[in-house]
């Protein structure tokens, strides 16, 4: 930070107040509240009020902790090995009464004339996201709880002009902004991807008449075939973890599961070597290749995805080699509109796994031509490159965020008095 520039600390009463978290208390009268918890917190900073608890408290107690608009809510225990304590959510309502929980503390500003409360939540912001909780966390009974004195002497605020502390906000909603353009493109692209996924396998894309068959109603000219009928499949392996000379410095492609994510694979974690390939149940196979994942954590089990290159797969991975009556590509889209009911086929005692005896007694339906089945992975894969269009428009966005919060919360990037005025109507016109 810029030493001409004066910080000072949240622990500093002049400007700040902390409030603790609510409790409900046991005496009457009582309330109905509105109370904000850990899991109404998101990565980027907003609440979510779509599954906020209502409680009934003391008044006594609410009449305390009632939140405004403006007001910073910190979390103080919780968090995780990969999630740490301290992330903060800015509180934005007028209406209701809210509250907020005693696993969190709120800040308010009180000195409205030298700070902007979004400015000092953005600054709290980029603490967390720099890792300025995670020497702070302290451990109890495996709950992760801030050290909250420490924090506030941690935490120093820039009092930068006030005009120039609403000019980074606007900057940084801008930029909020356009990630929010390309979530709501991703949200509209990913629901007409799972209408077309339902209609291409179901009744198609000719408006044909249907008929009832072993997989319900299809249309009259499609053909219902077990897998096992209309494809070859196999499956991979792993080379012993144990033989250095079977991994270090392979140049072999190794797809793990959790890389079968619905997607075409053209980069992996692991790599195998020549040797380990010959001394290993690991087969090579080639760009194309349709895959799907056997078991594995989570919503794993039953993805799919394509090979944009040759690679090796471990045993989770089963490979489908198609005849020439079905296409990969065509697979590939008619199992994700079955993902969850292909799931479902999995046994085992703890946790579900599927097995290429189990898919191969699958029955299927798809049209005897060709053409109409490249019809539908056309327009399914125009679909797709909407997504990673917006998928990717995103990632630049949040990348773009992050570096000017860095920025501008650490002095490295400063506002001209100038634009201070531009990006207001600029954050006006966009809101």
């Amino acid at each position: 930070m810029d030493e001409k520039v004066t910080e000072v600390l949240l622990a500093d009463q002049t400007f700040f107040e902390t409030l603790n978290g609510l409790w409900k208390g046991k005496k009457p009268p009582f309330t109905s509240a509105s109370v904000i918890r850990n899991t109404n917190f998101t990565s980027a900073g907003h609440v979510d009020y779509s599954d906020v608890a209502v409680l009934e408290v003391e008044q006594k107690q609410i009449a305390k902790r009632k939140l405004q608009r403006g007001d910073i809510i910190i979390e103080r225990s919780g968090g995780g090995p990969k999630q740490p304590v301290g992330r903060v959510v800015y509180f934005d309502r007028d209406d209701g009464t809210f509250s907020f929980s005693n696993f969190t503390s709120t800040v308010r500003v009180r000195d409205r004339e030298s700070f902007e409360p979004k400015f000092v939540f953005y600054r709290l912001l980029e603490l967390y996201r720099s890792g300025g909780t995670e020497d702070i966390q302290r451990f109890t009974t495996g709950i992760r709880n801030l050290d909250f004195a420490a924090y506030k002497e941690r935490a120093a605020i820039a009092l930068l002009p006030r005009l120039e502390q609403r000019a980074i906000v606007h900057l940084l909603e801008l930029v909020r902004s356009a990630i929010g353009v390309q979530e709501r493109l991703l949200t509209v692209a990913s629901d007409l991807k799972r209408t077309l996924l339902d209609t291409c396998f179901t009744i198609g894309l000719r408006g044909e008449e249907l008929a009832e068959s072993d997989v319900g109603a299809v249309p009259r000219s499609w053909k219902v075939s077990q897998i096992g009928a209309i494809a070859r499949l196999t499956s991979g392996g792993t080379p012993s973890r144990t033989k250095p000379e079977y991994w270090v410095g392979g140049e072999i492609p190794w797809v793990k599961t959790a890389e079968v994510d619905n997607c075409v694979i053209t980069e992996v974690g692991e790599r195998i070597t020549e040797t380990g390939l010959k001394n290993s149940s690991a087969k090579l196979f080639p760009p194309g290749t349709l895959l799907m994942a056997m078991y594995g954590q989570g919503v794993t089990r039953g993805k799919v995805a394509l090979l944009g290159m040759e690679a090796t797969t471990n045993q989770a991975c089963v490979a489908f080699f198609p005849s020439p009556e079905v296409s990969a590509e065509y697979l590939y889209y008619l199992f994700q509109a079955r993902y969850k009911e292909i799931r479902e086929y999995g046994h085992g005692a703890n946790q579900k796994n599927l097995s290429a005896e189990i898919i191969k007694g699958i029955s299927i339906a798809f049209p005897t031509d060709t053409g109409e089945q490249a019809e539908a992975v056309q327009v399914l894969q125009q679909v797709d490159e909407r997504i990673r269009i917006a998928c990717g428009a995103r990632e630049v966005l949040e990348g773009l965020f992050h570096t000017v919060l860095h920025a501008t919360m650490t002095g490295a990037l400063r506002i001209p008095e100038p634009a201070w005025h531009e990006l207001e109507v600029a954050a006006k016109a966009a809101s």
